[in-house]
């Protein structure tokens, strides 16, 4: 239900308060004998009930959520998909902005818990808030033995298949091609007939792709390039989009990357790994600490998250 429905919604709830009886009202007529019936001392703790029941009650029709005793607006997590996805977040599927929301409601819960704790000022960022709750939490510290442990455990993620440094040139028509390859077969320079002649993208560099493995290159592609040694020139080869001629400039074994290699990426990723699991507790202490409610009849798609009233019933 969208924002502009809310307030309909508002007003409807706001006109149930308007049906207290009044003198004069077909409606008042028939209340009346009922209500003088209960007395005076009965009327007025009624009157009371039906006030504090009343669209008092209600949420801001711009809240988004209340974290605590705070409503948070709607505003915000527009702000929020502003800076993560861009503008033209509408066309974002209900699914998609549930996932998002909470990502959005998480980083308030944590950034209450973080400005509770005085771990900083109320000016600071969200951003800053999660910075300052990791830095209070057990530290990520990772030793050597867990380096290696893990290099152990993900050998495979550490090995390098056989690659090919390739150039290519590139020509819509078949004609450009066997122009092309005349060239090469006179003698001319690989990378200046690229440059002169090539319509890809990285012409200008001499059509150097790069290292390539087999599994980097269309099927089509594998047998004419692998087949290649260093200095060689390929056939023309057809494809759907134009002609290819490739040339591989050298050939790199596959390989196993040893651990003093690899040793900084691994700490990153043990480090990270620290770093979520930490911040994952922080989060769960926070959602324990606060009442957080979502309030879905403001939202603009439908909301199925982890802070749904029956999800938070579960915990």
């Amino acid at each position: 239900m969208g924002k502009g429905a809310l307030r309909g919604w508002g007003n409807g709830m706001a006109s149930w308060g308007d049906g207290i009886p009044r003198p004069g009202s077909s409606r008042a007529n028939f209340l009346t004998p009922g209500l003088l019936m209960l007395g005076p001392l009965m009327i007025g703790p009624l009157l009371l009930g039906i006030v504090a029941c009343g669209p008092a009650d209600l949420p801001p029709s711009d809240a988004a959520a209340r974290v605590g005793e705070e409503a948070v607006p709607y505003r915000l997590f527009e702000q929020y998909l502003e800076r993560n996805v861009g503008k033209g977040e509408t066309a974002l599927s209900s699914a998609a902005l549930t996932h998002l929301f909470d990502q959005f409601l998480d980083e308030e819960v944590l950034y209450h818990l973080a400005l509770e704790s005085t771990w900083i000022t109320p000016g600071d960022t969200r951003r800053q808030a999660i910075e300052a709750a990791l830095s209070h939490a057990a530290s990520n510290g990772v030793d050597e033995a867990a380096v290696s442990d893990y290099y152990e455990q993900h050998r495979g993620e550490f090995e390098r298949p056989e690659r090919v440094r390739l150039r290519q040139i590139l020509v819509a028509e078949q004609a450009q091609a066997k122009e092309a390859l005349a060239a090469l077969a006179a003698g001319e320079d690989f990378a200046q007939v690229a440059e002169r002649i090539s319509i890809d993208p990285n012409a200008s560099r001499g059509g150097d792709q790069g290292e390539l493995a087999e599994t980097d290159l269309p099927p089509a592609f594998v047998g004419p390039v692998f087949s290649l040694e260093p200095g060689e020139i390929s056939p023309i080869v057809e494809a759907e989009y134009g002609f290819h001629i490739f040339q591989v400039v050298a050939r790199e074994p596959p390989q196993v990357i040893p651990l003093e290699v690899a040793h900084q990426e691994i700490l990153l990723r043990l480090r990270q790994q620290i770093a979520d699991q930490q911040l994952g507790e922080l989060l769960e202490k926070a959602r324990g600490r606060y009442n957080i409610q979502v309030y879905e009849q403001n939202l603009p798609f439908e909301y199925r998250g982890t802070y749904r009233a029956e999800e938070n019933s579960r915990r």
